[in-house]
């Protein structure tokens, strides 16, 4: 995908980085999409944010989309993409497992460009929890398709990191991407972020930096 900057007639070609954030009711998408614009805004970006909501709870998460470029010096503003392309993702972030499966069967991951960001835990989908049996459909397949799917995959139990912290699963999510250094900014602007924001400061960084942690590897597993 390539962004064209438009002024009087005149074109230059840059690349904007594309972010898709796959997450359900009450995992708080909506404030790590903001902490994310915000976090480009201040670094002296442009940003742009859509989004498109599920069916209830677990019948369907919401998709949102988030693209960046760096500003023109001339002043000239980026055109930039509403809802996300197959194949030309750079950023895919589930805020629990099958969320990061359904993004792969969506194209959204590729194994030259992607950076997937995924939690482990389980939040069972309907067709799950209605068979009389046991229902829950096998992990296993997610992971080996994660394996071959993306260029670089952080995967782990972040709920229960943002449980440990007092805090919601977005702020160790937002952790988690500070640390791939797949956005070119540093830590401290993705803390300002928060702060920047104004509510919940304290226990969000505390998981921000429990995700950061578990990500580089200073923070062991249980």
């Amino acid at each position: 995908m390539t962004v064209l900057l438009r002024e009087n007639s005149a074109a230059v070609a840059t690349k904007p980085i594309s972010i898709a954030v796959c997450a359900m009711g009450g995992q708080g998408g909506g404030v790590l999409v903001s902490w994310i614009v915000s976090l480009a805004e201040q670094c002296g970006w442009i940003a742009q944010s859509t989004s498109v909501p599920g069916v209830a709870q677990r019948t369907g998460a919401t998709i949102y989309y988030i693209e960046i470029a760096p500003a023109d010096p001339a002043g000239r503003m980026p055109v930039l993409a509403l809802l996300p392309t197959p194949g030309e993702v750079d950023i895919v972030l589930g805020a629990e497992l099958m969320e990061g499966g359904r993004a792969m069967l969506r194209g959204l991951v590729t194994p030259e460009r992607t950076t997937l960001l995924v939690s482990t835990h389980r939040s069972y989908a309907v067709e799950e929890r209605i068979n009389p049996g046991d229902g829950r459909i096998d992990p296993a397949p997610v992971y080996d398709a994660a394996a071959f799917a993306a260029k670089k995959v952080i995967a782990f139990d972040m709920e229960q990191v943002a449980k440990e912290a007092r805090s919601v699963i977005s702020a160790v999510m937002l952790g988690a991407l500070a640390a791939s250094n797949a956005l070119p900014f540093p830590r401290k602007a993705f803390e300002d972020a928060i702060r920047n924001g104004g509510i919940g400061v304290k226990p969000s960084l505390a998981a921000f930096d429990r995700g950061f942690a578990r990500t580089t590897g200073d923070m062991p597993e249980p």
